[in-house]
């Protein structure tokens, strides 16, 4: 039995600079002490990307089925035979397809419990769109919403770093104009109430303190800029404040610029721009973006394709690597409090010997 806990790795867009920080990641010897990475591509792509990084120190395992992983080298589940056309730092439909299939197979592994954990590397939304099979005349927007649709349970997009700051958004990938239609009573209480699930059970946070962002310029001025922080935002916190664990709603540019944002284990940001601007001003190459609510532990690097420095060996590996270990401490707190409410008793036994 291998007791490490084997991590899938999706290539993302073959012109950007995914696989390069995915194969900068793997060179890391120590990885392999503690999991076993299996990336979802191709020996000719891998070996291409080897080559034009001058890795080719970097040794994998090729295989086609789980029986033959390797837990003693990196490994790449063959997804596909044929040679890519590669064209570094451009968006083309090639690059979406790849994409998309590298991810497929991966999230299929996932839900096959093939996995324990999925780390994405960065994708075009746009070149996916074209690769991806439209279901129930829903397009492809975004990993968060593709994992939501395969894994079951309800997404929260949050981004979160190694010293404990940590961003969730009520509202992904929307557009601005329909996302004040989207802040309402009840999705705002449902997702103050994921972010702080999460933190127990993700960050193993014992009693989180939350804050909660208005929408409106200085949270609405009591209503003289919108009523939403009035009379949505207000009301959500209220109806959840019991133990005073819960504030807000912040005017967000004051927030984050007097540092009030050190004293809470989570944000919650009304949209995406909202909180993914103060948090990649605060910890980009650093941050990871983590999908909670999920029936299994997805995380992925904080930017984007880098299309202006893809094969150039330029790209900073930090950002993904954070999100690997990420990955494994997550699902480590997930396995531990799984035992605790299995059974408390025990538990509180085992820590009273100690």
């Amino acid at each position: 039995m291998n007791e490490k806990i084997i991590v899938g790795i999706s290539q993302g867009d073959v012109n950007g600079i995914g696989l390069e920080v995915v194969l900068k990641t793997l060179m890391d010897p120590g990885l392999i002490e503690i999991c076993t990475p299996v990336l979802f591509s191709s020996q000719k792509t891998v070996s291409y990307y080897r080559k034009v990084l001058g890795l080719e120190e970097f040794n994998f395992a090729p295989i086609k089925d789980f029986t033959q992983l390797n837990t003693k080298k990196a490994n790449v589940f063959v997804c596909y035979d044929e040679e890519v056309n590669i064209e570094m730092g451009k968006s083309t439909d090639v690059g979406g397809k790849y994409a998309y299939l590298s991810l497929e197979k991966a999230t299929q592994a996932l839900v096959e419990k093939k996995i324990d954990v999925l780390v994405t590397a960065p994708i075009n939304k746009s070149n996916m769109q074209s690769a991806v099979p439209v279901e129930n005349d829903i397009k492809f927007i975004g990993h968060t919403e593709y994992l939501g649709s395969k894994l079951g349970g309800d997404p929260l997009m949050l981004m979160c770093t190694d010293n404990g700051l940590r961003i969730a958004v009520v509202t992904g990938h929307v557009p601005v104009k329909d996302i004040s239609s989207k802040i309402t009573i009840e999705t705002v209480t449902k997702k103050i109430k994921q972010l702080h699930e999460s933190l127990m059970k993700d960050f193993g946070v014992r009693k989180p303190k939350i804050a909660v962002l208005g929408l409106n310029p200085h949270a609405g001025d009591g209503g003289a800029i919108g009523t939403e922080d009035r009379d949505v935002i207000t009301p959500a916190i209220q109806s959840l404040n019991l133990n005073g664990i819960i504030y807000g709603p912040y005017s967000a540019d004051g927030f984050f610029g007097n540092g009030t944002y050190k004293q809470f284990d989570g944000i919650l940001a009304m949209y995406h721009d909202q909180g993914l601007i103060p948090f990649k001003t605060l910890a980009f190459s650093e941050g990871v973006n983590f999908t909670a609510g999920l029936s299994a532990v997805r995380t992925s690097p904080d930017h984007g394709t880098g299309y202006e420095i893809a094969g150039k060996n330029m790209a900073n590996d930090q950002s993904f690597k954070k999100a690997l270990y990420a990955a494994i401490d997550i699902f480590k707190n997930r396995n531990l409090q799984g035992e605790i409410s299995a059974n408390p008793l025990a538990f509180g036994t085992f820590k009273k010997e100690r």
